[in-house]
């Protein structure tokens, strides 16, 4: 290693964190596991690149698994296939299911925001260091995603004795 100690020493916790970020993005399952192969796949092919100055090895994996689901996801698209069928928590499959519907609702930048944060477990500055962004740009960023979710999570309720004025309607 040119620029410091070799990224993959420690596998076990790079393996659970990669596929935790593609699961996210891909659900669980034989996708999430292809990604996370060929995330690995790349990592061991261009490990000598790794650059330790730049970042963790975690958030230069994760970089590389960004790449894996993007690919995947381009090649689902061309082919038209359809998502496949995912079986839903035992606790409650309406959650996951809210859940995934207002995160579906997010533009692209902030699922992906989401995705790093939760899927990967990334904080708010290894994601700026992935992304190339300051830290307190994704924070708000991450903190207008998450009020955007809620919106669509829990709609407001009008305080006892208030009612909800509706907007005018114009012809």
């Amino acid at each position: 290693m040119i620029f410091g100690r070799d990224p993959l020493a420690n596998p076990e916790p790079l393996i659970r964190r990669v596929y935790a970020y593609c699961a996210y993005r891909l659900g669980d399952g034989a996708e999430a596991e292809d990604a996370t192969s060929d995330t690995f796949e790349r990592a061991l092919r261009y490990r000598s690149s790794f650059d330790s100055r730049r970042g963790t090895p975690a958030a230069w994996l994760i970089g590389i698994a960004r790449r894996a689901v993007d690919d995947l996801l381009a090649r689902r698209l061309t082919t038209l296939e359809e998502l496949p069928e995912q079986e839903a928590p035992d606790r409650d499959p309406t959650l996951r299911l809210d859940l995934a519907h207002a995160v579906a609702q997010l533009d692209d930048r902030d699922r992906e925001l989401v995705a790093l944060r939760y899927g990967a477990d990334m904080t708010a500055r290894q994601i700026a260091e992935l992304l190339g962004l300051r830290t307190n740009a994704v924070e708000v960023a991450l903190h207008r995603a998450l009020n955007r979710l809620r919106t669509v999570l829990v709609p407001e309720e009008p305080a006892e004795g208030t009612r909800k004025l509706r907007p005018k309607l114009t012809p």
